[in-house]
């Protein structure tokens, strides 16, 4: 599944790894040419905050991490 998020500070970075982490599938951030897991916070802080970035996310979307981190999705 594919989505796009934006994250426009260091907490929404934190908020949103803590619930990748959580989440039971591969969870990757792709900006650019640039993919990275988003199960780590040093690859999201690096690629950049207050940027659009698609999320994919392997298998299926677990209802918990669907809601931890439905407040970054952008259209």
């Amino acid at each position: 599944m594919k989505f796009k998020i934006r994250l426009e500070n260091t907490q929404d970075a934190e908020e949103f790894v803590t619930a990748a982490a959580k989440c039971g599938s591969d969870v990757d951030l792709h900006s650019g040419v640039v993919y990275i897991d988003g199960k780590s916070l040093l690859g999201v802080l690096a690629m950049g905050i207050k940027r659009d970035m698609d999320v994919y996310v392997a298998d299926h979307i677990e209802p918990s991490f669907r809601n931890a981190v439905k407040k970054f999705v952008v259209a």
